[in-house]
């Protein structure tokens, strides 16, 4: 039975902290979302959290209240540093129960991600294809720095394609055409069948 959907979420401006992910629901299965940017991961995830009264954690948005925005991580300490901060993180969620968690695009392909994340998770890739990721990025114009350059659509198209068989990994859930509601509804369909 699914909790009514007024059920407490965490808000973007809260903090969330080790004691809470060790807290959250020790019965339930922590469920991730991945997948590429703008397959609307942390839109997708909050509303999840609210329809299952679970807390909600978006993993580049803690990183942020943690360690200031992600573009200047990315200019003062490049993508290693980024992709290093995403493994700590991925060791402290991975103790947590029963959580929904919407990761950064490349979170769940680091191997000591998964294997930190996986084990006590259901994991869900949203996917939708290059136009739409473009228009959903553009339309909330957020400085993305891995697609800075004359052509984003191509790079888009370049990562999905080095990312292809990564995500592949995962149960695929299509976001393109669907209002979020249609795919939350989805996802609990799928979790009510196991």
């Amino acid at each position: 039975m699914v909790p009514a959907p007024n059920a407490p979420t965490r808000e973007r401006s809260q903090p969330y902290t080790q004691a809470r992910i060790m807290t959250a629901d020790a019965d339930a299965t922590t469920i991730v979302l991945t997948g590429f940017m703008g397959t609307g991961k942390s839109t997708i995830g909050r509303l999840l959290a609210q329809r299952l009264g679970r807390d909600f954690v978006d993993t580049d948005e803690l990183i942020e209240a943690r360690h200031g925005p992600i573009p200047g991580i990315f200019a003062a300490h490049g993508e290693d540093g980024f992709r290093s901060l995403e493994r700590r993180l991925a060791e402290e969620l991975g103790c947590g129960t029963g959580i929904v968690v919407a990761t950064g695009g490349r979170f769940m392909l680091d191997p000591a991600n998964r294997a930190a994340m996986e084990p006590g998770a259901r994991v869900f890739c949203l996917e939708a294809d290059v136009d739409e990721i473009l228009r959903r990025v553009l339309a909330h114009g957020v400085d993305r720095p891995l697609l800075a350059g004359p052509d984003p659509a191509a790079r888009i198209a370049e990562l999905l394609d080095e990312r292809a068989a990564g995500y592949a990994a995962f149960e695929q859930v299509p976001t393109g055409g669907r209002s979020p509601a249609e795919i939350v509804d989805d996802i609990i369909a799928r979790l009510d069948e196991t």
